[in-house]
């Protein structure tokens, strides 16, 4: 008995693509801004994603309160839970 020669279709070729440039990292703002967080709202009874911005923020009972770099980051951890927090523009 002899093998039958399986005939292979040659692989298509992948098309080459362009490797994504590398784009400049977003940049911070600089600008030495800082503003200070207060909590004066208890964490208790909160969802458990509110609980952990507030641990992010440094917070974790009332009435202590945080100096914090003025970015986007903290920002929007501020927005988050912005009902259990005092926002003052730093000194």
């Amino acid at each position: 008995m002899t093998e039958a020669k399986k005939e292979t279709k040659p692989k298509a070729a992948k098309p080459v693509t362009k490797k994504a440039e590398a784009k400049p990292a977003a940049k911070k703002e600089i600008s030495g801004a800082k503003v200070k967080v207060t909590q004066v709202v208890g964490s208790i009874a909160r969802r458990h994603d509110q609980q952990a911005t507030l641990i992010g923020l440094g917070l974790n009972k009332r009435h202590r309160s945080r100096v914090l770099e003025d970015t986007p980051s903290v920002r929007g951890m501020i927005y988050k839970v912005r009902h259990l927090l005092k926002v003052e523009k730093a000194s």
